[in-house]
């Protein structure tokens, strides 16, 4: 964050709490002009700082109330395995993220689903995909903090 000013950061603290926000609004909550506050959004969005904007949606309106966090360990670690993991994990659209760890546990998927039915079709498209030496899952029971804004 050495390049971004305090401004900057402003910027970014608005847009990941209310991206609907328009150009006049944003400018007014942090206190600069509409040319001035476009300019430097537009750099950041240059600088690939900032990546997307998107619409966050409730997942039990889209039938997509049941989070379960995968754990994965595997017996390859060669390149080839990582490639076929890797696709599949990006083509299954029930796995949101994916990330790969250290210690025993080799990879970590957070996954949305209907039901156990649902986790269920979602774990035999993984392995069909890609051969895992063992997977365990935990599903969510209440969620207490969920967000996507980066603490700025």
């Amino acid at each position: 964050m050495e390049n971004l000013d305090n401004q900057d950061v402003k910027i970014l603290r608005e847009l990941q709490r209310d991206v609907s926000l328009s150009l006049d609004q944003l400018a007014d909550a942090i206190g600069l002009s509409r040319n001035a506050c476009w300019r430097r959004v537009r750099a950041m969005d240059e600088a690939g700082i900032i990546t997307g904007r998107v619409a966050l949606v409730d997942p039990g309106a889209v039938d997509l109330g049941l989070m379960v966090f995968m754990q994965v360990r595997t017996h390859s670690h060669d390149p080839d395995w990582q490639t076929k993991f890797r696709t599949a994990t990006q083509t299954i659209s029930g796995i949101l993220s994916v990330y790969r760890m250290t210690g025993d546990l080799d990879y970590l998927i957070r996954a949305r689903v209907a039901d156990m039915a649902g986790y269920d079709a979602l774990y035999q498209q993984l392995i069909h995909l890609v051969p895992i030496a063992d997977v365990s899952a935990s599903f969510v029971m209440e969620e207490i903090k969920d967000t996507t804004a980066l603490p700025l």
